[in-house]
Formats: structure tokens, sequence, C-alpha cells
């Protein structure tokens, strides 16, 4: 198994409860489900310790956001080793048996369950998105053995910091924090390196959450949204937008509907690695094909390929200043996104203007963070623009 140096590090710890805070792409979250599924098959949790029994618990907010994101790694690994043919698998309650251990993956969301059967591990995937009090305690109180935590740094007052950094640090001695950064992460393309330290020179504060790992507060950013559990029954569905990516950048799709001044987006794509032939078959597998998918006009050959395998697929045409005109159309309304959609929601936390090196804002949005937005922009600028006549003005 291929691990970076994240892994060893959280593998060699000796604390109760291991905090993983990190920039963006440290590997923090796949090191530990690298653990994790090293534990199911062989009872190891850190250098050295066994236990050769339990249960694994695995837990983020919401229930929904699990198979796209950290379950998805852990049958990755379990598929890469040749573990995943030796465990049992059940899917409807989300656990993974190898002899007596077993690995379950939950969300917060159900209270029954958190304050349900106790437990030997504990791992809290975005662990800022939790309660301290009504969550993360419940959780806390349940687990036997060792805790392990991940997240973004992006709220310095955060309770990981005061109660556990900083408090329990000094009171129990039981917590050791793991700084990572992109640097530790000795797979990541040097493109993607390129990216990020690109934000040395465009935003600081950015560079220092998300490069360096280090607390701070994110300020201007260009949208305020609301989450919501679903879709209100009373919204039109509009359409969907289409943002193409493949190697580095994640093909992102989404669906936009529309209650008045309310507009819903939800999730439908966001994965790297898709083929046209693979985005078609998603989008007919979902009964997509007759409602217009609005997409990026950079890329012709691509949207005529998903016409011909049946979806009804269309460009967005360029125009001057089109993002800032999409961006202008997006702030008319209320802007709601479903709680399962993931990575639409840490782009809503993460979408920001660009600073100058005086911290002034220079009008322009950053070049991170913004493939759901384009989508979103994508969609909703020609459902949603001014009816007047005029191009689609999308880039």
């Amino acid at each position: 198994m291929e691990v970076t140096p994240v892994f060893t590090k959280n593998r060699t710890s000796d604390k109760k409860i291991i905090i993983n805070r990190g920039g963006t792409r440290s590997s923090k979250t796949y090191s530990i489900a690298q653990l994790c599924a090293l534990w199911l098959i062989t009872g190891e949790c850190g250098k050295g310790n066994y236990i050769k029994e339990g249960i694994w618990t695995t837990v983020r907010k919401h229930s929904t956001t699990l198979d796209k994101t950290v379950m998805r790694d852990f049958d990755e690994i379990l598929i890469n080793n040749g573990w995943f043919d030796l465990v049992k698998h059940n899917k409807t309650k989300k656990t993974y048996t190898f002899g007596k251990r077993v690995v379950e993956f939950m969300g917060a969301d159900d209270q029954q369950k958190i304050r349900g059967t106790k437990r030997a591990i504990l791992y809290c995937n975005e662990a800022n998105e939790l309660n301290y009090k009504q969550e993360f305690f419940q959780l806390l109180m349940r687990t036997t053995d060792r805790i392990f935590i991940d997240f973004n740094p992006d709220d310095e007052d955060i309770w990981i910091n005061t109660e556990l950094e900083q408090k329990r640090t000094v009171d129990k001695g039981d917590v050791e924090t793991i700084v990572s950064t992109y640097k530790d992460n000795t797979f990541l393309p040097q493109t993607l390196v390129e990216e990020i330290e690109y934000l040395q020179q465009t935003d600081p504060e950015f560079w220092k959450i998300y490069g360096l790992g280090e607390y701070g507060n994110i300020t201007g950013l260009i949208f305020e949204t609301h989450k919501t559990e679903k879709i209100p029954d009373n919204a039109k569905l509009l359409g969907y937008g289409l943002d193409f990516g493949f190697t580095l950048d994640p093909t992102a799709c989404v669906a936009l509907y529309q209650h008045d001044k309310d507009i819903y987006f939800d999730e439908i794509i966001y994965e790297r690695g898709l083929t046209n032939n693979d985005i078609a078959d998603r989008l007919l597998e979902l009964n997509i094909g007759r409602t217009e998918v609005i997409c990026d006009s950079a890329e012709p050959k691509s949207i005529e390929e998903l016409h011909r395998l049946g979806i009804n697929a269309k460009p967005c045409k360029k125009g001057k200043d089109s993002i800032k005109f999409g961006i202008d159309v997006l702030k008319r309304f209320k802007i709601h996104t479903t709680l399962n959609s993931f990575n639409l929601i840490k782009e809503d936390k993460a979408y920001k203007w660009q600073v100058d090196k005086n911290g002034n804002s220079v009008g322009k949005p950053i070049d991170l963070f913004n493939h759901g937005w384009d989508a979103r922009r994508y969609i909703a600028s020609i459902k949603l623009k001014h009816h007047k006549k005029g191009i689609y003005n999308i880039i």
C-alpha cells in the first residue's frame, strides 16, 4: 500500500485523540481511510497496537454525503489492495465486516446512532461540521480506544481548537495535532501544486488556511448560501448545468430548481476521470435526457457526443464579462444547496473574491473551488436571466 507521511504520523501516534488539521489536498482523509482498511483486515490500529475485535465508526455530519466522499475512498483502498472480496459489505447498513471487526459509516444527523452502541475507534471526517456538545461529545463518551479527526482550519474559534487543541491537550495530555499540507501528499500532480502555491500571490489568508493548514477566517465570500434538507415540492426544475473535467478537474453537474426568489441547487455529478460516455450513462440512469443540460461551450465536441448519446446537451455562449454577469444573475436570488451536495457545500464555503497584497478585492473570483459554481452559472444565466435579446453571457 502506497502511503504518505500523513499516514505514517497517524499510525505511530500514541495519543487517544489524533487531530489532522490540514490544507487542501494534503492526503489527510485518504490516509485515515487507509488506516481504517488496515485495521479491518489485520486488527492493527497504530504501529504495534492491535485491537482484535470491535467497531470502527466513521462519522460525517450528514449520512447522505458519505457515499461520495470517505466511503468511496475506503472502497477504492480495499479494491486496490485486493481486500474488497474478503469482507462482507452491507450496502444498506453501510457496514464492512471481517471476522470480529466491523467498520460502519453513519451521519451525525441520526441521534439514535450517535447515542447508541459503543465503539473501539472513531473517525470524524470534516469534523468542523459537527456540533461539540450534541454530537462530538456524545460520540467521545462511547469510544473506548482511539479517535481520529480531520478538518480544514477555516475558523479559529472552532471547538476542535478551543476544546481539544488548547484545553484538553493541557488538561489531559492525550491529544496530538498533526498539521499537514499539500507538500505531504507525494502523489499530487505538479499542476495542482502550482495552483495551490498561486494562492500565495492572490490571497494570503486563503493561502494560510488551504496552503499551510493554519487557522484563519475566510472573508470576502462571493455568495451567501443556505443549506436545505430537500427541494421543496413547489419548486420547479429548470434544467441542469454541466462543467466538463477529467484528470485534474472534476466534471460537475447540478440541477437548478426555482420557487419565486428562491433557487435550489442539487449536486448530480462531481467526479474526476469521467468520459463523455460515463457522463451520459450517469444522466440517463437518472432519467436526465430530455431536460436541457447547459454545458461549457469551450467543449463543442463533448457537447455533440453527449447529444448523440441521448442527452439534451446545449452550449452556453461566451460574452464579455461573462463570469461577472453570471454572478450578478445568481445574486438576485436566495441560494439554497441540498445537504447531500457535499462538494457544492464545500465550494460555498470557499468561493471568494481575489484580493491584492493589501487585502482589497480586485473584483475577480479566485480560480479555485469553482467547478460547481461554473455549472451553476451556466444554467442560471440562461434560465434566470432577464428576458431580453442578447447572447448567453457565460464563459
